[in-house]
């Protein structure tokens, strides 16, 4: 299985939405992530693993802000309140959800 990020975009574009879903195998759900201006998104209820495609920002983890840029990798525990902020206006990011609902021990 083979989705180039080009290809992912393109077919983020042709939504309404941030987001779209483009791969799913057991636990593991892949998706493409470009928020526009603003980052909306609430906690999800499973582990999320973030690698920034492009651009940069910060990254609201819990109680914790870093910066982020292309090719970081970010890990949210499930529950946990996060966001992009002050990102740039080419960010986009793949987000790869997993595991259990309330997330790994």
């Amino acid at each position: 299985m083979r989705i180039s990020t080009n290809e992912a975009l393109e077919k983020l574009e042709k939504t309404k939405e941030p987001f779209l879903e483009l791969f799913k195998h057991g636990s593991l759900v892949a998706e493409i992530y470009k928020p526009d201006k603003v980052d909306l998104q609430k906690p999800h209820s499973r582990d999320e693993i973030y690698i920034v495609i492009s651009g940069s920002g910060k990254f609201l983890n819990g109680e914790k802000t870093t910066e982020f840029k292309a090719g970081d990798f970010l890990f949210v525990k499930a529950g946990i309140e996060h966001r992009f902020l002050n990102f740039s206006d080419d960010f986009s990011t793949w987000v790869f959800f997993y595991g259990p609902e309330g997330g790994e021990r």
